[in-house]
């Protein structure tokens, strides 16, 4: 299947797959998807990635529940979109929630977070925010 947005196509399996309480969604792979997993991992939000076994690229998430059985995540956004891209500089990059959030963005040295980015120094262009 042909997607436009990639990226959007992850996040809403995501969201997708939260609403119907799944524990793991299955995301075509590339890089940017990869490192924005990986993100997603490190921040807490999601459980696991890993590469499916199977003879196609793909990436497996483990979604991640609290006790009460609702999600970690409340929300995914896409911000930059392939028809509206937004960038951003160093200095402009909003605070998800006030900070409990997150924003990913893809800058000249990586796709990183909107704190690493901050503490870098670099803008660039908003992905998404997850919070």
């Amino acid at each position: 299947m042909n997607v436009s947005d990639p990226l959007g196509d992850m996040l809403t399996r995501i969201r997708n797959a939260l609403i119907a309480k799944k524990l793991t969604v299955v995301v075509p792979t590339s890089k940017i998807k990869e490192r924005v997993a990986e993100i997603l991992t490190e921040e807490g939000f999601v459980s696991s990635v890993a590469r499916a076994e199977e003879g196609t690229a793909n990436l497996v998430l483990a979604l991640k529940y609290g006790n009460d059985n609702r999600s970690v995540i409340q929300a995914l956004r896409r911000l930059s979109r392939p028809g509206q891209r937004r960038y951003v500089g160093s200095a402009k990059i909003p605070k998800v929630r006030s900070g409990l959030g997150i924003a990913i963005l893809s800058t000249s040295r990586g796709v990183m977070t909107d704190n690493k980015a901050r503490e870098l120094g670099v803008g660039g262009e908003l992905l998404c925010e997850v919070w």
